[in-house]
């Protein structure tokens, strides 16, 4: 059963926010931090944290941007979908190098991005600009 559309929209831009501040941080650090500093439980090149911490960045600011300006919304969905990928690849990384708090983490954020791409592209779809005015 869906909620009302209103109660699932607000639900929906929740877990955007909380996803998109979470993203806003992990992202640029990885980007901008000193290799020293980027320590992984499994052995990675610096060029492909930088490489995620880029596309953590951008699917933030995508999971924000899009749906309140209503230019191209159908991008929110799709930037969630890509955080999902990464956030199945940090599961299985944290399992991996037999970290649970990191796993843990990533898999609620990997739910989130998957309740806000699916909720974004089916239960409460965003208007573009062009559509809500007429």
């Amino acid at each position: 059963m869906i909620p009302s559309s209103r109660s699932t929209n607000i639900l929906l831009w929740v877990a955007q926010v909380v996803l998109a501040l979470s993203f806003l941080f992990a992202g640029p650090f990885k980007l901008f931090a000193p290799a020293a500093l980027l320590k992984m439980p499994l052995p990675f090149p610096v060029w492909f944290l930088r490489f995620v911490g880029a596309c953590e960045t951008l699917g933030a600011i995508g999971l924000i941007l899009p749906s309140l300006l209503r230019v191209r919304p159908g991008l929110t969905p799709l930037a969630a979908r890509g955080l999902l990928v990464i956030m199945i690849g940090a599961t299985v990384v944290g399992i991996l190098g037999r970290q649970a708090p990191p796993a843990v983490t990533s898999g609620v954020l990997g739910v989130l991005s998957a309740l806000v791409a699916y909720g974004r592209a089916k239960w409460a779809p965003i208007a573009p600009r062009s559509a809500a005015l007429s």
